[in-house]
């Protein structure tokens, strides 16, 4: 591991960035604040010698680490959730983080429990998947409010699909409130054609551009949005010595607060992508939920959830979830050895079937 004479830590915010510069024993050589532009960065970072840059994940970790990089510095991007000498310190102040980055790096970079930047390819196809998620949060808000002010005024919306339903509810609405919404279900319509676009898009992009993704379809329950999520986030399989690293990396493991004769069942950590775990899970609900999609994976679910019969919801979520971890694993032991997926690993389909 290469060392630096330097070494920095960067405290990321939304307009402005503290960061404080450490020498090789520990001193500190200088602190301040430089802006969250490329000139900023250039400006400061531009004319230093190489050295070693800790900064946290955010919304500006992205770019900011990639254009250290350029600049010819080693960035480590510390996990700060991990970090509770950050996330829970009691002075906790940008100009205090910023000296514990650095002293963290400083000691021993593993301290920072860093993650990896995803490459720039991924993350700007990433960038699409989520703006259409975007549009479809926007579409069912909009959907909502519709519903709730047409049952407000009396008249009871028709049970249909998000996609159609402002073609199958502009007949009912009364004509003393169709100015009020009516361009509420315009917008609907609008937003609606742009998801169908996005779809289309991302469709492509697996056919032409992530082969991997395509195969990971094979599993029931799991379409384009899901297989390409996986890829895009995950972006190199490499990164994980075994499969079921997978879990934690995607928030999919419960937490863990163990004492004496003390261990308590908690709710899962939810770290990492928000968009890929939801879309996981509901990946496992469909297998659950449909008997098309039999399998080892959905009996096993069953089985934890006490059989199709059991009346607990509790549990129910408790198996979707383990689920949705547990298929996360299969879909990148799949990616990994590029095999197709089997629902009867190690059985026919006969025996599978019975």
């Amino acid at each position: 591991m290469k060392e630096y004479s330097m070494i920095v830590g960067l405290d990321l915010s939304d307009k402005t960035s503290r960061y404080c510069t450490l020498d090789a024993d520990g001193e500190v050589l200088g602190e301040g604040s430089i802006r969250n532009t490329e000139k900023g960065v250039r400006g400061h970072f531009g004319h230093l010698e190489p050295c070693l840059v800790a900064i946290e994940t955010g919304t500006h970790s992205w770019w900011m680490g990639r254009l250290l990089a350029e600049l010819g510095h080693e960035v480590v991007v510390a996990n700060t959730r991990k970090v509770r000498a950050i996330s829970q310190n009691d002075k906790k102040s940008d100009k205090a983080d910023a000296q514990m980055l650095a002293r963290l790096a400083r000691s021993d970079r593993e301290l920072l429990c860093p993650v990896k930047l995803r490459r720039a390819r991924a993350q700007t196809d990433l960038a699409m998947l989520k703006a259409r998620d975007a549009l479809v949060g926007a579409r069912t808000k909009l959907v909502n409010t519709v519903r709730g002010l047409l049952k407000s005024f009396g008249e009871a919306p028709p049970a249909c699909s998000t996609e159609s339903f402002a073609k199958k509810v502009r007949p009912c609405v009364p004509e003393e409130h169709k100015e009020a919404l009516l361009g509420l279900l315009d917008t609907i319509e609008v937003i609606t054609q742009r998801i169908r676009d996005y779809d289309q898009k991302l469709e492509s992009m697996v056919k032409e551009q992530y082969p991997q993704a395509a195969l990971l379809q094979d599993i029931a329950g799991v379409g384009p949005l899901t297989s390409l999520g996986f890829v895009l986030v995950v972006d190199d399989p490499s990164r994980f010595a075994r499969s079921r690293d997978v879990g934690p990396y995607l928030g999919l493991t419960p937490r863990r607060d163990q004492s004496g004769q003390r261990d308590p069942q908690l709710r899962i950590t939810k770290a990492g992508d928000g968009l890929l775990r939801r879309l996981l899970v509901n990946a496992a609900q469909y297998i659950m939920a449909h008997e098309t999609a039999d399998s080892q994976l959905r009996r096993w679910a069953w089985k934890l959830a006490g059989g199709e019969e059991c009346k607990d919801k509790r549990r129910k979520k408790r198996a979707v979830v383990a689920l949705a971890r547990k298929l996360a694993v299969v879909m990148l032991s799949l990616w990994k050895t590029g095999s197709c997926y089997e629902p009867f690993p190690g059985a026919s389909a006969k025996e599978g079937a019975s």
